[in-house]
């Protein structure tokens, strides 16, 4: 392992934690309806647990209403079961094959909650990349201690380090800002 390893290694694992924390902040719910909200529901399929997106087609019918059409017909009361019981607080309704989810408006204090779970997750993002940092820091230190790099390489190696860190938990902060944003907007 290098310095220039140990630097590109940090900026990767950060990287995909800004790609987690996206996800994660996709799937807090704002007043519009979005078929992200539904991603992490599991339907039992002959026994296995299935992400819903495997067993059925998800689309929105407008701005309120998500639209769940199951690939067979015999999944569609196993498939409104499931999105019931994923503690989203909707509640999905049959016409046929096609199971309409509409998602009910956010009140003042639901909002205010989904802010607090926004930023909550940023929180853990946070603490991700500076455990990333720690962790990239702690191998500068092993390669000084195996003389594979001198100790000036390693404060220049740990202060680029630093700037990352610094460039993802302004990133983490901007992606919290947009979503605070679009949770309150009634």
């Amino acid at each position: 392992m290098t310095v220039a390893d140990a630097k590109k290694t940090a900026d990767q694992k950060m990287q995909k934690s800004i790609e987690t924390l996206k996800a994660d902040l996709a799937k807090v719910r704002t007043g519009r309806a979005h078929t992200g909200i539904l991603d992490h529901v599991m339907v039992e399929y002959y026994g296995n647990p299935t992400h819903l997106s495997q067993v059925a087609n998800v689309t929105l019918i407008d701005a309120r209403t998500i639209g769940v059409q199951p690939f067979e017909k015999k999944m569609v009361a196993v498939v409104e079961k499931a999105i019931r019981e994923a503690d989203l607080g909707l509640n999905p309704a049959t016409q046929g094959e096609l199971i309409r989810v509409p998602t009910p408006p956010l009140t003042e204090e639901r909002r205010k909650e989904m802010v607090k779970l926004v930023k909550s997750e940023a929180e853990d993002a946070k603490i991700a990349v500076r455990n990333i940092r720690r962790d990239a820091n702690e191998s500068l230190k092993k390669l000084v201690k195996e003389k594979a790099c001198s100790e000036d390489e390693e404060r220049r190696a740990q202060d680029e380090i630093q700037k990352l860190t610094d460039k993802f938990v302004l990133e983490i902060d901007k992606l919290v800002v947009e979503k605070e944003k679009e949770v309150l907007t009634v």
